[in-house]
């Protein structure tokens, strides 16, 4: 018998009951996936000027219309495109001594897992539009990581950038050069060279000003 909370209403719109997905939206999703996966392989290869919403629609199998009307201009793809979580969140609740090593390993599985990190990277080597993304997802996301863990708060915007130097550093000659000596270092020894050197950036005493 049909559920007497539940109005003919309510089942025939979905109110108060869970909405089967449409073929439509599928479609809609799809589509959008296709135009982001399409859209980052651009951004990385040509750079942010050179890739054009037409060619970036035609390796979607789709009409420019369509990724216009999705989202708007190629300002608009850009930032969808590179919406980076760094996932600061999962983070595990470790001690202070132990965060420049964490941080370390957290990252190498972000850079190995995503290859919209490393396709934000290429962009933003070589384009101020990617530069400026890259700036404002570690900026905006290492901020709070860098304020728990600094001794002093004014030296959490210096101290956070710092850190983002060895991250960004290491990504660039590991994942988009392939250095050799870089690529050849396994996980364990990436962080036994790097941790203590975040660990000291984020927690190490140090005066503004050098002494006299």
């Amino acid at each position: 018998m049909p559920d007497s909370k539940t109005t003919p209403t309510a089942r025939a719109t979905g109110t108060g009951t869970a909405r089967a997905t449409t073929p439509t939206a599928r479609r809609s999703e799809a589509t959008r996936a296709a135009i982001l996966d399409a859209a980052r392989e651009r951004f990385a290869t040509d750079g942010y000027e050179r890739a054009t919403i037409r060619a970036i629609a035609k390796d979607a199998g789709i009409d420019p219309s369509m990724v216009m009307r999705y989202y708007g201009n190629k300002e608009g793809l850009f930032a969808a495109a590179v919406s980076i979580d760094l996932r600061m969140s999962e983070l595990p609740a470790v001690p202070r001594d132990r965060i420049g090593a964490t941080l370390v390993a957290h990252f190498l599985t972000l850079w190995e897992e995503n290859e919209q990190l490393t396709a934000l990277l290429r962009v933003g080597t070589t384009n101020a539009a990617g530069a400026e993304r890259m700036q404002d997802v570690f900026r905006d996301q290492m901020l709070p990581v860098a304020r728990a863990a600094c001794p002093d708060p004014e030296q959490v915007p210096a101290r956070a950038a710092l850190a983002a130097t060895q991250m960004l550093g290491l990504a660039l000659t590991r994942y988009v050069l392939r250095m050799p000596p870089v690529t050849a270092l396994t996980r364990d020894e990436l962080v036994a060279w790097l941790g203590p050197t975040l660990q000291r950036y984020l927690t190490a005493p140090h005066s503004a000003w050098p002494e006299d």
